[in-house]
């Protein structure tokens, strides 16, 4: 499985973020072809201080080639001209490759 993360900063409106966030952008995202699952959270909080995120979202593809597929599609490119309808305080992208640890030994 192969993960995209999607991180936001603290937007100037905070509630604007959160019903436009929900009621468009999320339904958007959820068009993203070859799209596993995904999921969010609008409650991110720190361990000891304040979270330096607002928002994060996380989704699932098959593959990387399948994640990149999708940002490069007609949605993907929805998606990606929506986010400056919302997201005033930036976002931050990262994608990786889940390990799988099959043996069930922990650290």
């Amino acid at each position: 499985m192969y993960r995209l993360l999607v991180f936001y900063g603290k937007p100037n409106d905070p509630e604007h973020f959160r019903s436009y966030y929900t009621s468009t952008h999320i339904p958007l995202a959820a068009r993203l072809p070859g799209l596993k699952s995904m999921r969010y959270s609008l409650d991110v909080q720190g361990l000891g201080g304040e979270a330096p995120y607002f928002c994060i979202w996380e989704a699932e593809f098959e593959s990387e080639q399948a994640m990149l597929a999708a940002l490069e599609s007609q949605a993907g490119r929805a998606v990606a001209g929506d986010v400056q309808n919302y997201a005033s305080g930036g976002a931050v992208m990262l994608h990786y490759a889940l390990a799988d640890d099959s043996d069930g030994q922990q650290d």
